[in-house]
């Protein structure tokens, strides 16, 4: 007989009580797909191989092929993870994790209607930024605020408002690429306008500004170099000097912060980052930042500043296009109003929580997650708890390290520890590290919760 007359056909495979359960339980058509693609690969592997696949040698295997990959299917591919990296804000991992409270309303912004653009007060239509708006300026100062999906698009968005066709000025040293290959020449080139840039990459005087200033001019450009830095013989203009010299040409400042820091860092024993209150304070009329880095919420660029200009860049066809959904807005309220109970921030915030977290605390989670790999792991590995230095991440503070403290797994085995790497990556959960030294380092400054990592080891 026939290899490939051996194969099933999908009617028949459908028509078993097995078939008939699976097609209940999930649909006609994606357990026909399946089947389809199955009875493919299978006439493909008995032309490579001239034998049948072991699936296809028995009915109740070939259902049972069929269940997985329907399950399979159904898996979501962006997984949890257990960051143990060391870097808290890890771009890669998704940047900040929502805390208790962002979380919650993001989940009745899912499950429910909500006054997204209508005000309850007065029954009428209302601006979806509306509530953040006023939150914002209570906190910051600001006369008006602006929310869209990223910080790029905030700074994408001020220039197509303001300097379409105009001439921009900067600092040759603040012309940074961010991740992605976002560059600040590019996102200027796609919004219309000119970039001018003035001083050195590291040295930019007061007088480059000066002597750069025309009729053309749109406007004075900062951009806090959060994700690198320049060390040594360097000067930079401040925003507190270009407001004085744009006000004698009658020229708005705009900064992009970036990081976002809404509060002193410094007062947490964490290195000083500007704020935006500083900034504002200084008379920077429109300053831009991300609600996913030091801020500790969702992904959103946030626009702060003088309202004239807020109402313009709110009226500006982009927008629209960058606008932020139900969902981001209710977790960005809820990061957002945990600042109004400053003394209470380090707890409640899941950002600032895991930057600030003792290392006494750390040291405590370290031996249960080293009892726990012991009992997991065979004597080829060796266990042990060391100091670590773990970074805060996404561009922010780029040479400043955290202590911390990490349980660091080592073998003399060729290949051992590479297996390992891809024992941790096939857990329900993975768990993502890095190597250093040639050792497995898993920080745990970086930890969002040890009892659910200890649960996932039992499945090591």
């Amino acid at each position: 007989m026939s290899l490939y007359s051996a194969l099933p056909s999908i009617d028949k495979l459908l028509k078993t009580p097995e078939g008939s359960r699976l097609s209940n339980e999930f649909g006609h058509t994606a357990v026909v797909n399946i089947c389809r693609q199955l009875i493919e690969q299978g006439r493909e592997y008995i032309k490579n191989e001239n034998k049948l696949p072991s699936f296809f040698q028995d009915i109740g295997l070939t259902l049972g092929e069929v269940e997985q990959q329907l399950h399979a299917q159904s898996h979501v591919k962006i997984q949890s993870v257990h960051n143990l990296t060391g870097t808290i804000l890890h771009t890669n991992l998704g940047r900040a994790l929502w805390s208790d409270a962002a979380q919650q309303a993001a989940l009745t912004a899912m499950s429910h209607n909500v006054a997204l653009e209508y005000d309850l007060e007065e029954s009428k239509r209302s601006h979806r930024d509306h509530y953040i708006s006023d939150l914002l300026c209570q906190l910051t100062g600001a006369e008006a605020a602006c929310i869209v999906n990223n910080n790029a698009a905030a700074v994408l968005l001020m220039l197509a408002t303001f300097a379409q066709g105009k001439e921009v000025i900067i600092s040759r040293g603040e012309l940074i690429e961010i991740g992605g290959a976002f560059r600040i020449p590019d996102i200027m080139q796609q919004a219309g306008c000119k970039l001018v840039e003035v001083g050195t990459t590291n040295r930019t005087h007061l007088s480059d500004y000066r002597h750069a200033i025309n009729e053309n001019t749109a406007f004075l450009m900062k951009v806090h170099s959060s994700n690198y830095q320049i060390c040594g013989f360097t000067k930079s203009v401040t925003e507190a000097e270009l407001v004085t010299l744009a006000k004698e040409f009658n020229l708005p400042v705009m900064t992009d912060l970036g990081s976002g820091a809404l509060v002193d860092l410094a007062q947490y024993g964490l290195p000083k980052e500007p704020t935006v209150q500083e900034k504002w304070a200084q008379g920077v009329n429109l300053i831009s930042f991300s609600g996913d880095k030091l801020l500790g919420g969702p992904q959103a660029g946030i626009i702060v500043g003088k309202k004239a200009m807020i109402d313009r860049l709110q009226s500006h066809p982009l927008k629209r296009a960058l606008r932020c959904d139900k969902v981001i807005l209710a977790g960005l309220e809820a990061t957002l109003r945990l600042y109004l109970q400053p003394e209470k921030l380090s707890q409640y915030l899941t950002t600032l929580h895991l930057l600030t977290q003792p290392v006494e605390a750390l040291r405590e989670q370290a031996e249960k997650l080293h009892s726990a790999l012991a009992t997991a792991l065979t004597a080829d590995y060796t266990l042990a708890i060391t100091d670590s230095m773990a970074q805060i991440g996404s561009g922010s503070q780029p040479m400043a390290t955290l202590p911390s403290i990490a349980v660091t797994i080592s073998t003399e085995k060729a290949g051992k520890l590479t297996a390992l790497l891809q024992r941790f990556k096939a857990l329900p959960q993975p768990i993502i590290c890095r190597v250093e030294k040639e050792k497995i380092w898993l920080d745990l400054r970086s930890l969002a919760n040890i009892d659910k990592l200890l649960a996932t080891l039992i499945q090591l």
